[in-house]
């Protein structure tokens, strides 16, 4: 599952106890993603904080399967196959179109994610990489050309947490060995509307 301990759900008591049954899915079932942080179960919380306030907030204007397909992207380019396999299938949920979506997962893996859009979306996509890969040459136009094709400030922000978000886990499950053992893939946190529902469904 990783290479450091962890505790499952039958075996956990108190906080994290308590954490894990606000995270997990059907059968008690936690995705290894987060019960990496069994140890410290205090940082499981501030990861499913930012995750559900960046990927499934009703507040995002962007459509959330947009927001997974960065997600995808970032994690192929950091080549963390753990959250590729899982946000693909959201993704694959989302998009509701399994012509699109066999497409859209071979452009990532051709390294033509670009074509894939024939919008603005594309630009966002493009920016995504740039963060992922050349953080430190993003300049001020850039932000100005996503504004210039169509993005507002805040979408422009939204594209730069959930990159942003998808660097740190993808480095966490990477850098900690993490495997879908024993995951439900795909799964994610209930209703949008409710930022305190991280239950996976």
């Amino acid at each position: 599952m990783s290479w450091i301990k962890t505790i499952g759900y039958e075996e956990a008591t108190g906080a994290l106890k308590r954490m894990y049954d606000r995270v997990k899915g059907p059968n008690n079932n936690v995705d290894n993603v987060l019960s990496i942080h069994s140890l410290r179960p205090h940082t499981l919380k501030g990861h499913m904080t930012l995750y559900k306030s960046v990927l499934h907030n009703t507040n995002n204007t962007l459509p959330k399967w947009y927001l997974e397909a960065i997600g995808v992207y970032v994690s192929y380019l950091n080549k963390c196959d753990y959250c590729v396999q899982h946000h693909m299938g959201g993704f694959v949920r989302l998009l509701d179109n399994e012509t699109r979506s066999t497409a859209f997962y071979e452009s990532v893996q051709n390294d033509t994610v670009h074509t894939f859009f024939d919008n603005h979306y594309k630009d966002g996509i493009v920016h995504a990489q740039k963060l992922t890969q050349a953080h430190h040459t993003i300049t001020k136009e850039d932000i100005e050309h996503l504004k210039n094709v169509g993005f507002s400030e805040g979408e422009i922000l939204e594209i730069n947490q959930v990159t942003s978000y998808f660097n740190y886990v993808n480095r966490m499950v990477v850098g900690l060995g993490v495997n879908t053992d024993g995951d439900i893939i795909g799964l994610s946190p209930g209703n949008s509307d409710e930022p305190d529902n991280w239950s996976h469904a």
